[in-house]
């Protein structure tokens, strides 16, 4: 990504305005009430998580606590 952006005066293609689609800074800040479990989880799950969680600089068990919050959402009756 060496290349320099080379940006000129002219006349612009027709602006389409799009639905705000980003959340508030009060949906942001709302924190969910959460409850404390016990679980086993196989080692290699962990790891796994853990290797994510490293590369993106968030805690693992967030990670873990939001897959499992989006499977049960997309499976809620």
């Amino acid at each position: 990504m060496n290349s320099k952006i080379n940006y000129e005066d002219g006349p612009m293609d027709e602006v389409k305005i799009v639905a705000d689609f980003l959340p508030s800074p009060e949906e942001l800040a709302f924190r969910e009430e959460t409850v404390k479990v016990t679980i086993a989880l196989s080692r290699s799950s962990v790891e796994f998580f853990k290797q994510e969680a490293n590369k993106y600089h968030t805690p693992y068990q967030k990670m873990i606590r939001r897959l499992l919050d989006e499977y049960a959402q997309r499976h809620a009756i």
